[in-house]
């Protein structure tokens, strides 16, 4: 018996810590998680956020769909972390991804790209075998996003028409809080405009003010974390003829 012990201690001092570890783990929730087929250096490029190839890359291509978590399109561009929870196979702080698209698929809150879902195990090996079981259990929390040396950026999308129609995209946010409104101000003469989200990341406004513009944006906590809301006004300008397909870059960025 007590070599029978001694054989299988590892196994069972690994199974004791990693229990002790997800009972500990009260704010995260539990789940499932599927991947993306081909997706092995990055995720879609058509994913319901409208981020394109941006999408793909964004995060070192470590992102994902999901359906409950999409919320509309406010939670596009929204990390979290996602562990796996097989005793053997996954890492204890397993991958954090950014939410780019919305989907689900047997009754999973995360399809990762499967880049990302490689990441959740302990090495490569573990990794591979993640990938055979198709689906796993994990458990998940909103983190941070993170953009060293990134300010926000607007991306002017193709579907804009100087100057009848300005339609564009926010990347690089940084921190844990939704972007929940967007004014668009003539900073001249300060006339602001309330936009609306078309769909997935999208901001539009149908016959915008002439002149340089200003993009501000109210971040919220959410009513979980008190509801605090603040407005980003950014220190640069999009010029007064800005063009479909540019990128402007705001000048400024969410403190963490």
């Amino acid at each position: 018996m007590a070599q029978l012990l001694r054989r299988h201690l590892p196994v069972i001092l690994s199974l004791i810590l990693f229990f002790s570890r997800v009972t500990a783990d009260a704010n995260f929730t539990v789940s499932r998680a599927a991947y993306y087929p081909n997706s092995d250096t990055k995720g879609t490029e058509n994913g319901a956020c409208e981020y394109d190839a941006f999408g793909a890359a964004l995060n070192s291509g470590d992102v994902s769909a999901s359906a409950s978590l999409y919320r509309d399109g406010v939670g596009c561009g929204a990390c979290y972390q996602v562990r796996c929870t097989h005793p053997f196979f996954c890492s204890p702080n397993g991958v954090t991804i950014v939410i780019t698209d919305s989907g689900a698929s047997d009754d999973t809150d995360f399809i990762l790209s499967q880049h990302a879902f490689t990441k959740m195990g302990q090495n490569t090996d573990a990794g591979a075998s993640l990938l055979t079981l198709g689906v796993v259990g994990i458990e998940y929390r909103r983190v941070s996003c993170s953009y060293p040396n990134k300010n926000i950026v607007f991306k002017i999308t193709e579907s804009s028409n100087f100057p009848h129609y300005l339609e564009f995209e926010i990347w690089y946010q940084q921190g844990n809080q939704d972007i929940i409104a967007v004014q668009l101000c003539e900073t001249v003469n300060l006339i602001c405009q309330l936009l609306s989200r078309t769909h997935g990341a999208v901001w539009a406004a149908v016959s915008p003010p002439s002149g340089p513009l200003s993009i501000r944006m109210l971040f919220s906590s959410g009513a979980h974390r008190g509801g605090d809301e603040k407005w980003l006004v950014p220190t640069n300008i999009v010029p007064q003829n800005w063009t479909a397909g540019a990128i402007y870059d705001s000048g400024v960025q969410v403190q963490l």
